[in-house]
């Protein structure tokens, strides 16, 4: 019994030593790894890896302050967005739940938790998944899609929303943790 709990302690520590990044080159929060772009909001900015592209106002969607995607043989296979005052909320959790509101019909709403953000007193971090519909230019239909979701109040108190949506397997876990490290809220 002592071997056991001795390896599962050892176990543990050594996941929690490869969550905080010790001795990686994780960043820190609101960091933007070389070689990214950064997508600029009066209220939230977030950083994506190389290969995507920033959409202009007329690309993007109507309520999307701003977005990047990244494609593959001429489909989406990652888009990240960002939402400002998309809500009357008055709190993370508020905004939290508006944004998963937002998430496509028949998804599979796997969690919500805190999440720390840089520059924010609060907010909420929401992990899903649902079948791409195929249309839209995004993968064909039936293909699995994982998505975050990371929600609060911008420093006007004002509700925002990042999102992160990437056909199952083309978003290293590494990126990901990447891009949710380098918001930053105003």
């Amino acid at each position: 019994m002592k071997t056991r709990r001795a390896c599962l302690a050892a176990a543990l520590l050594t996941t929690a030593l490869a969550l905080t990044g010790c001795g990686g080159t994780d960043s820190g929060a609101g960091s933007v790894p070389e070689g990214w772009g950064t997508l600029k909001t009066k209220g939230v900015d977030v950083s994506y890896p190389k290969g995507y592209a920033e959409q202009s106002a007329a690309e993007r969607g109507k309520h999307n302050a701003a977005a990047a995607v990244r494609a593959e043989g001429g489909k989406k296979v990652s888009v990240i967005t960002v939402q400002l005052a998309f809500t009357e909320a008055n709190s993370a959790e508020q905004a939290a739940i508006a944004a998963e509101a937002g998430i496509q019909l028949g998804a599979k709403v796997e969690g919500q938790k805190d999440v720390e953000l840089a520059g924010a007193d609060g907010a909420k971090r929401i992990d899903f998944s649902f079948k791409a519909t195929g249309e839209d230019g995004g993968p064909a239909a039936g293909t699995p899609v994982e998505g975050v979701i990371l929600a609060g109040l911008d420093s006007a108190d004002t509700a925002f929303a990042v999102r992160i949506d990437a056909q199952r397997g083309s978003l290293p876990d590494a990126d990901l943790d990447r891009i949710i490290d380098s918001v930053e809220v105003h």
